[in-house]
């Protein structure tokens, strides 16, 4: 996961205008700062999603429709959860997309930092498969970042990423036990098992509600999947979170946070 979080104080009003994909030059502006690595851009309900020079361009445009049927699940052409979406402007959320992860690499993290840009989740275009000849990251990352800066922050204490919320409860019965750091070993009950090091306990919450969602919504099930993720997570169908993690079933299922109830499948078409 890579992303950086942030803290804006500015209210921002939602314009939601029906996003038509069309990829552009960076915008002046509060923009302007990244014309100096990027090259092309996409708005998305007002997340904008930012593309180097080598960037391949239908695999930009499928990260911002795949953020986009996040953002608008039911496809009436308006975001579901306005309050979400609020704190993801509130934030300057934005996706930062490079050909490789070398040259995510390259980039200079800085230029966005000075600029008060912290809330952005970066995206390597060799992880992103259109195609669906295999698994497709942004189904993680564009999730993450929705998860991440506006859950969290619309809903601090169900979702935010910290001991004491509903979310960090969940996390704790996932992984057996509570552990500010990754543990050598976890317990035998647990049923997520993440064991990068160097994702912190905000880290493994965001990192959790991303199998928790994707489980339930079905693409985690096919069997070379399964084998793929059972170091990390075992919970890879709707059935098996709903009957062996009743609690974050019953979260992310609960209509009052309006959650993605559907699979993103590259094809927006707002109604």
């Amino acid at each position: 996961m890579r992303y950086f979080c942030f803290l804006l104080l500015a209210l921002f009003s939602v314009k939601a205008e029906i996003p038509d994909f069309k990829i552009t030059a960076v915008p002046e502006g509060k923009y302007k700062i990244f014309k100096k690595q990027f090259t092309q851009h996409i708005n998305v309900f007002g997340v904008r999603v930012f593309g180097t020079a080598k960037t391949p361009p239908e695999k930009l445009r499928h990260i911002a429709v795949i953020l986009a049927e996040y953002l608008d699940n039911d496809e009436n052409g308006k975001p579901d959860n306005i309050k979400v979406l609020n704190e993801l402007l509130k934030r300057d959320a934005f996706m930062a997309v490079t050909e490789n992860e070398r040259a995510m690499g390259r980039l200079d993290h800085d230029v966005f930092q000075d600029a008060g840009f912290h809330s952005g989740q970066g995206q390597f275009a060799t992880e992103t498969d259109p195609r669906g000849n295999r698994f497709d990251a942004t189904l993680e990352e564009v999730l993450h970042l929705i998860t991440h800066e506006g859950y969290a922050n619309a809903y601090p204490k169900v979702f935010g990423e910290r001991p004491g919320t509903v979310l960090a409860a969940c996390l704790d019965r996932a992984r057996g036990g509570h552990f500010r750091r990754v543990p050598r070993q976890y317990p035998q009950k647990a049923w997520f098992t993440y064991d990068d090091r160097s994702c912190d306990y905000g880290c493994q919450c965001t990192e959790y509600l991303y199998w928790a969602i994707t489980s339930v919504l079905g693409a985690q099930q096919e069997k070379h999947r399964r084998e793929d993720i059972s170091h990390e997570w075992k919970l890879y169908s709707k059935e098996l979170v709903r009957t062996r993690d009743p609690h974050i079933y019953e979260l992310i299922t609960n209509p009052k946070y309006k959650l993605p109830t559907r699979l993103p499948d590259g094809k927006y078409r707002p109604q």
